[in-house]
């Protein structure tokens, strides 16, 4: 015999994954040439931006979560929320989507990537969530959501305390939202604490340089109003990825709980630390409106009021709070999808001809039957017979 045959079920792997992949990508070409020649008519917010967010799922399905040279989840515009511990992060994105959701609790709580994506829908419509791993369960109770984040969280760290950089993907449907999709990552932290591998404060940092680093990334910046924001984790971050300030949102939370006397204004107005983007204020719910169950919107009109009757704010309350947030982002996203559409396209062009090319290189498909099996080692064996005679007639 002249070698050993390459087993069968790495064939089929090897083929089936390639076709796949190579499938996906033709699909998503498709999609985005269509949305291109369509631009001027169906281009909004939603079919962009759930355009993104179904190629987004789709990388995650076929193992791509960046990290690995030029990758298309990498090339695609996204929305990285960080902060630290104690920054108020969760707040801030509840409070834009409305609803009580996220795991609460002491220490680092998000230990996944949490891909979200945001769906608004029409008034009446009641709302619900969908996780990616879980396609065809509808989650009315938002509770259950967040009971499933952290159950799916354990099936992949257990209930250590480590961290991994497969992403959850969440999708929320309600009237209460814009089209927005937003990555939820650790908080950063300066020290382990018990229970937590040593490793973990670089493990949280390179997890979360590894998004904030990309060019195609928008940086959603979350620091404490009441501590000094020389201090802020996230704006030390920004400024070592973005030092122009060019992708960068700042957000301040907690404005209420500043010394008495003082504000934020020198840092809302960039006198303090300039963007390009504006800095939005936001006023969390209390740990005593947490405890007793108070409802989000009513949280949202409350901070608005704030905003709107404080001496310090009252000139800028039209861009501030968590609405306006939401909408500035949400607009920001859809300009930068826009912007970026050829370079997908050229990136899924380029995946395409390699994925052809190593289907070329593959050959036929193995079939998994007996017979098949049999008909292409004659076939492998004629292929040598005839090479073999080519060799002997021509020496």
């Amino acid at each position: 015999m002249c070698c050993a045959p390459v087993p069968n079920i790495i064939v089929k792997v090897v083929v089936y994954q390639s076709y796949i992949s190579w499938s996906f990508f033709l699909f998503i070409q498709q999609s985005l040439r269509k949305e291109e020649e369509e631009e001027e008519k169906m281009a909004t917010m939603e079919s962009l931006i759930g355009l993104v967010n179904r190629i987004q799922r789709a990388c995650t399905v076929l193992g791509d979560h960046g990290g690995e040279g030029m990758s298309l989840w990498e090339a695609l515009p996204s929305v990285a929320v960080v902060g630290g511990q104690s920054s108020g992060k969760s707040s801030v994105l509840e409070s834009v989507v409305g609803r009580d959701f996220l795991p609460r609790g002491s220490g680092i709580v998000t230990r996944r990537p949490l891909v979200l994506q945001l769906h608004k829908t029409e008034q009446g419509q009641a709302e619900y969530g969908e996780f990616l791993h879980a396609p065809r369960k509808r989650f009315n109770d938002f509770a259950a959501v967040r009971k499933e984040i952290q159950d799916e969280t354990d099936r992949i760290t257990g209930k250590s305390k480590h961290i991994s950089n497969i992403p959850i993907h969440l999708s929320i449907y309600s009237p209460n939202v814009v089209n927005l999709t937003l990555i939820d990552l650790p908080g950063m932290t300066k020290v382990a604490t018990e229970g937590q591998p040593e490793t973990i404060v670089e493990d949280i940092d390179n997890m979360v340089r590894s998004y904030v680093e990309k060019p195609n990334c928008i940086i959603l910046a979350i620091s404490p109003a009441n501590q000094d924001i020389a201090t802020s984790d996230a704006i030390k971050l920004a400024r070592e990825v973005d030092p122009s300030g060019e992708r960068t949102f700042g957000v301040l939370t907690k404005l209420d709980l500043m010394d008495k006397g003082t504000n934020a204004l020198d840092v809302l107005e960039g006198r303090s630390y300039r963007l390009q983007h504006p800095w939005v204020g936001i006023v969390n719910r209390s740990q005593a409106d947490i405890n007793k169950n108070v409802d989000m919107i009513a949280a949202r009109r409350r901070e608005q009021e704030y905003f709107e009757s404080s001496p310090d704010y009252g000139h800028m309350a039209n861009k501030m709070g968590s609405e306006y947030l939401a909408k500035l982002l949400s607009k920001h996203l859809e300009t930068v999808i826009r912007q970026r559409i050829p370079s997908i396209i050229a990136l899924i062009n380029k995946t395409i001809d390699e994925l052809e090319a190593e289907l070329d290189r593959l050959g036929r498909p193995i079939g998994g039957e007996s017979g098949a099996q049999l008909y292409t080692i004659l076939e492998m064996c004629r292929a040598f017979d005839r090479v073999f005679k080519e060799h002997l007639d021509g020496g």
